[in-house]
């Protein structure tokens, strides 16, 4: 329930303070008083649309503050947004500056807007005077016959279900486009992957060949310095000495003379190691030169070879063969994913066609709760409504097959007839009196199934008087029996039934709210009777209604 509301800076209203009992609680005033300003203002706590309007004249920014009952099935809310649960009271907070921005608080931490608005669902429900127009809402409809059949939870799970299905819905056509593309480019890919496959490309073999290439080119250019080295280092004729017998026979002498001269040992270790030099490059020259042999056959290999591979680079707008087997290796992906998503797509299509099977089953459990419920829910409003003075009245609750989605695969109508007979569209057939007591049947009736702690009518008797009015006031007073109900009427047969009532005033522009005491409300009840004039009369017949 609402234990208090505290408003600061709220339009005309510059500071209030006010708590509330239990029970029914009546708010009247005057019209202009401001009583539609109270009420934005706990709409505004609750999570409703915030802007710059709302922000009065002392201040640069306007504070609401409501202090609730904290009920068990909130603190798995609360939880989940990572917010204080202890206790048993539940405080929000809501400021908004002259820019029209706004920041909400729960027992003091900072809250984003949808979490102050699902905690606001549990809390408080407001009916506003146009609220018959939710009678032609759809949804509204089917929240009322699924509390009075029990089959809310069921319903939310449908809703589950659905985004399962639109979720699988989603999946599949994302892989079926996949694999439509993957189909159409299928050929061009294979032919292309087919051809880096088969050229059998090797990392760094443009520049092995291009190498290759170059020495076959000019192999007897090559061939002809080698032997000229060759022949310098190792000569075929047995009169010319080779530099490396010279160097053998230079390095005893010095190791003669080392006898002598010390320093000659270390000159002949360094010129014996330049012999061993000279005689290694003697050989690796010769080994050289006996492989190299001009070949036009592997010269032609190598061209080839090298024209295929700048072809594929050109073709492809790559500099390096890496690069080739990257794109190589990617269009092989590509060939293999258009394979692999056939799977996919058929392993979705299954999940799809389980995701809608399951949601069909809740659909026909949720028709068959409704079906059970239909019945009920209109036997007892219709037996509500005779009791607001409309004796002859019938209202049906009907179902109707639809496509299925997220509430199931029913659509709910309600059906009124004043007289009994031809019923029809109840937004149709009822006037702006009989929505009213349609309305608040519907609300008595889902009050009893929806544990919401608090419920507000604002002006929920417009359009009916006399003792049409007296008994509204009874039925709403029967529902404050087990819940607290603010009633924010006109009307002096609703006001008083309450057990605690308020007065709504303006006073020099600003608004305010206080209890009022027992003869005050003989006086407010009064006024309601007689109008600006109290009259000796009005008096009595105040005190009459309230048994004071």
């Amino acid at each position: 329930m609402l234990y208090s509301l505290s408003v600061s800076n709220y339009i005309l209203i510059g500071s209030l303070e006010t708590s509330f009992p239990e029970g029914l609680i009546i708010i009247s005033g005057e019209t202009g008083a401001g009583k539609s300003i109270l009420l934005g203002a706990l709409s505004l706590v609750l999570g409703s649309k915030a802007d710059a309007s709302m922000v009065g004249p002392l201040g640069d920014n306007c504070v609401v503050e409501a202090e609730f009952g904290l009920d068990e099935s909130l603190k798995p809310i609360l939880e989940a947004a990572d917010l204080p649960a202890d206790g048993d009271r539940l405080v929000l907070r809501r400021t908004v500056g002259k820019s029209g921005r706004s920041r909400s608080f729960c027992n003091d931490e900072p809250v984003s807007l949808p979490v102050l608005q699902e905690l606001a669902a549990h809390l408080v429900d407001i009916h506003s005077q146009h609220q018959t127009l939710r009678l032609q809402d759809e949804r509204f409809r089917l929240e009322a016959l699924d509390l009075r059949s029990g089959a809310s939870a069921l319903r939310n799970s449908c809703a589950e279900a659905w985004n399962k299905v639109l979720e699988c819905r989603h999946i599949l056509a994302s892989l079926q486009e996949r694999l439509r593309k993957a189909v159409e480019e299928q050929e061009y890919n294979q032919s292309r992957w087919q051809r880096l496959d088969q050229a059998g490309l090797l990392e760094g073999e443009v520049e092995s060949l291009e190498a290759e290439q170059k020495q076959l080119a000019h192999a007897e250019e090559i061939k002809e310095t080698l032997c000229n080295a060759e022949r310098l280092l190792s000569p075929e004729d047995d009169e010319v000495a080779a530099p490396s017998q010279l160097l053998r026979e230079a390095t005893r002498e010095l190791e003669k003379a080392a006898r002598f001269i010390p320093s000659m040992k270390d000159l002949a270790e360094r010129l014996n190691s330049v012999r061993l030099e000279m005689e290694d490059i003697a050989d690796e020259v010769s080994a050289t030169n006996s492989r190299t042999e001009a070949s036009p056959q592997r010269l032609e290999q190598v061209e080839e070879r090298l024209s295929l591979l700048y072809s594929l680079l050109q073709k492809h707008g790559m500099s390096t063969v890496e690069e080739l087997i990257a794109e190589r290796d990617r269009l092989k992906s590509l060939v293999a994913d258009a394979s692999s998503l056939e799977a996919e797509v058929a392993s979705a299509s299954k999940a799809l066609a389980d995701a809608e099977k399951a949601h069909l089953a809740i659909c026909k459990e949720l028709h068959g709760k409704r079906a059970a419920g239909a019945p009920a829910l209109s036997e007892s409003v219709e037996k509500q409504l005779h009791g607001l003075d409309l004796d002859h009245a019938a209202f049906k609750v009907s179902l109707e097959e639809t496509t299925p989605g997220p509430t199931g695969s029913d659509s709910v109508h309600f059906l009124f007839s004043s007289t009994g007979k031809n019923l029809s569209d109840v937004a149709k057939a009822a006037s702006g009196g009989e929505l009213s007591r349609i309305m608040l049947s519907l609300k008595a009736e889902m009050a009893r199934f929806s544990h919401m702690p608090t419920l507000v009518f604002d002006e929920i008797d417009t359009g009916v008087s006399g003792s049409t009015a007296d008994k509204m006031g009874s039925l709403v007073c029967a529902m404050g029996a087990d819940m607290q109900v603010f009633a924010i009427t006109h009307l002096p047969q609703v006001a008083a039934k309450g057990s605690a009532h308020y007065l709504v005033s303006k006073e020099k522009d600003v608004t305010g709210i206080r209890l009022l005491d027992s003869e005050s409300r003989v006086q407010e009840v009064a006024r309601m009777l007689s109008g600006s004039t109290v009259t000796p009369a009005a008096i009595a017949n105040a005190r009459a209604l309230l048994n004071v």
